[in-house]
């Protein structure tokens, strides 16, 4: 067996190898043995084929299949011994691949198009500078954050006399045209309304100042504009029988309950946070603003990689490529598009492809590795932001843990916290070697460099 490698020019080449019996000689005999074992031929009990029967009928195809198994073994074999850096994956040659004949020929040799990543050099320092944004967190933030948690903390508690966003309870009662309770009619005990969202404004009104025991009279048709859902919900009837119910209603209020925001003390804060961590409304104020400038740091870092990335391909220039290789593998790769796919996406793969190799140099460069430690840690963090949203912030160290190895035990998702790591990894590593051109700014203008 002979392997050589002829370069064409800095990122193509032809890879060259070639066979002779001796290279597959055993194997194809060897595969003809284990065929012989369940070959199935007329006239021959199974196992008792005779060899040269089965060489001359299927020897042609199996010393195909073997020579081609021992050409994949090779091939990648003699790119991992020598450490070549390919692009994509060799290609049987259009130009230099002599004639095959499985049949009468012995001696093979096979010709691969091989392309090559380009070398280039990046060296980074703190005169090179990328811009990075920080968002200002507002006082407008911080109120509606503390106004959420003070929402979540509250309760209801029962009031005498009825204001806007207050819940009743009563009595309901459906009325014949004289105004009098109908015989036969509809009755709902304990009904539970919120008038604040009716959508007729006449009918809202009615329910103004309203006290315990006071006997009101509406119409849950005009109440909510005819619309059956919620006149069937209130009424327990059928959805099709909301359609044709116009009477007014008695509604006699049994009582009035109001929510009540929880007060900014203690009890909220150790809510909150861990217990005795704030131990006023200053501290809880100024820690809230804490978490979500934290929160905006992941934001931050997403917009100046997106900025780095620019200036790197910059810095870089426009890197040399065999097209024509990689047009051909565009094409291989994806048999099922139409002929326009290549022309129409080859210049955003190969910048796709450029800052690939761009990232690969620089994690080299900084030596950067991804233990199951760093999964762990990315997954946990992923899922305390996501418990963040939802306004806990204080969810146990058990929790996130067990979250976290759920991630880790699916495939697809450790494949993409492997990337995240690494991208995250490659973002402080930047970010301690560039200089910092930083901006602060609101959120509303953050967002605008997104439209």
């Amino acid at each position: 067996m002979n392997i050589s490698l002829e370069n064409l020019d800095k990122v193509s080449a032809v890879l060259t190898i070639k066979l002779e019996k001796s290279d597959y000689a055993a194997k194809v005999e060897t595969a003809l043995k284990n065929f012989r074992k369940k070959a199935n031929v007329p006239g021959f009990r199974p196992g008792q084929v005779p060899m040269p029967i089965l060489k001359k009928r299927f020897g042609k195809d199996i010393t195909a299949e073997e020579v081609n198994k021992m050409l994949g073994e090779k091939l990648y074999e003699y790119i991992k011994d020598n450490n070549l850096n390919v692009l994509g994956e060799p290609l049987p040659s259009l130009d230099y691949q002599p004639v095959l004949d499985f049949e009468t020929m012995e001696e093979f040799t096979f010709k691969f198009d091989v392309a090559f990543a380009p070398e280039f050099e990046l060296n980074l320092t703190s005169k090179d500078k990328v811009d990075y944004y920080e968002i200002e967190v507002s006082d407008d933030m911080v109120e509606k954050q503390v106004n959420m948690y003070a929402q979540r903390g509250g309760s209801y508690e029962k009031v005498d006399s009825f204001e806007t966003k207050d819940m009743v309870k009563g009595l309901l009662a459906e009325l014949d045209e004289n105004g009098s309770t109908k015989e036969g009619g509809i009755q709902v005990e304990n009904a539970v309304m919120l008038p604040e969202y009716m959508k007729n404004e006449e009918q809202k009104a009615i329910f103004a100042g309203c006290k315990v025991n006071d006997v009101l009279v509406f119409n849950p048709s005009k109440a909510y504009d005819g619309h059956d859902v919620e006149i069937a919900s209130l009424l327990k009837i059928k959805k099709e029988d909301a359609a044709n119910m116009t009477s007014d209603f008695s509604f006699q209020v049994q009582e009035i309950t109001r929510f009540k925001s929880a007060e900014l003390n203690q009890e909220l804060f150790d809510q909150v946070f861990a217990k005795g961590t704030v131990t006023s409304e200053e501290e809880f104020r100024a820690k809230i603003k804490e978490l979500i400038a934290g929160q905006f740091v992941g934001d931050s870092d997403y917009k100046f990689m997106l900025d780095a990335r620019t200036y790197l391909m910059n810095k870089v220039g426009k890197l040399e490529y065999p097209d024509a290789f990689l047009k051909r593998f565009m094409r291989v790769s994806n048999p099922k598009k139409d002929e326009n796919f290549v022309e129409e996406n080859y210049e955003k793969s190969l910048e796709e492809l450029s800052w690939h190799l761009i990232k690969e140099n620089l994690v080299k460069t900084y030596g950067i590795k991804v233990e199951k430690e760093d999964l762990l840690a990315t997954a946990k963090n992923i899922t305390k932001m996501q418990f963040a949203q939802y306004g806990m912030l204080n969810a146990p160290e058990d929790l996130l843990e067990n979250y976290a190895n759920e991630m880790l035990k699916k495939q697809d998702q450790v494949e993409n916290l492997v990337n995240r790591s690494i991208e995250g990894k490659l973002c402080d590593e930047l970010k301690k070697t560039v200089k910092l051109n930083k901006k602060t700014v609101s959120l509303d203008e953050f967002n605008k460099m997104f439209a």
